[in-house]
């Protein structure tokens, strides 16, 4: 049995470039989905968050619209309530990675807003990567890499390749125009070798102990791959 510890956004609102407040949170698919095949496999889960708040959900993950029909959205309504980790995260700011077997960040917007500049999460992520232990990020997960600068301020994941959500998708959600920059292109910019697979459809890159996917329905099979590293 593992520890597996899933680092999670504690911002309910993404702020757009006009200064506008979108309502976000944590995309549910991307927590629920990895948590299920973690916890069927008889793993531990530890959440944490910027100063030990509840990781919101992002209100429009739960729609039938977004997760294929009715049954599918109730589904997943019940396995978050059944999440009892999500009401008692520890805080971010106190985690040792010693006690961890694996680190997992999952998406939606919400780390866009805090943990792309957290330097507890990027410390925390620095060092993940340089432990070899599986490190796990999806969708739009991978903005809290951009907080991963070291000592002489390179970014920890430059020369890495990874899958994150696509300037497509983000075009597609409609949401491109009105966000103050947009994934990709950040992680591009900071050396990082953005892997783009067809939109909406699952993208899973594996690089050494990283393992990254580009969307909601990239989650199963990146929680898929994080298993097959834990052994």
């Amino acid at each position: 049995m593992s520890r597996i510890l899933f680092v999670m956004t504690g911002a309910d609102r993404w702020t757009l470039a006009d200064g506008t407040k979108h309502p976000t949170g944590f995309w549910a698919e991307e927590a629920v989905a990895p948590y299920r095949a973690f916890k069927d496999a008889g793993h531990d889960i530890v959440v944490a968050t910027p100063g030990g708040v509840v990781p919101p959900v992002d209100p429009g993950s739960l729609s039938a619209e977004a997760n294929g029909g009715q049954d599918n959205a109730d589904a997943l309504a019940r396995t978050l309530e059944a999440m009892t980790e999500l009401r008692s995260p520890v805080r971010l700011e106190e985690v040792r990675l010693d006690e961890f077997d694996a680190v997992f960040y999952p998406g939606g917007h919400g780390p866009m807003e805090d943990l792309a500049v957290n330097a507890d999460s990027g410390r925390l992520l620095v060092d993940a990567l340089r432990s070899g232990k599986p490190l796990g990020v999806v969708c739009h997960g991978p903005a809290a890499l951009l907080a991963a600068v070291t000592a002489d301020g390179s970014n920890a994941f430059a020369g890495y390749e990874v899958a994150a959500f696509t300037n497509a998708e983000e075009t597609q959600a409609g949401l491109a125009g009105k966000a103050k920059w947009l994934l990709q292109d950040r992680l591009s910019e900071a050396g990082v070798e953005v892997r783009v697979g067809e939109s909406w459809a699952p993208n899973v890159v594996v690089d050494r102990n990283l393992v990254t996917g580009q969307n909601p329905a990239s989650s199963a099979p990146l929680a898929t791959e994080l298993l097959k590293k834990l052994g």
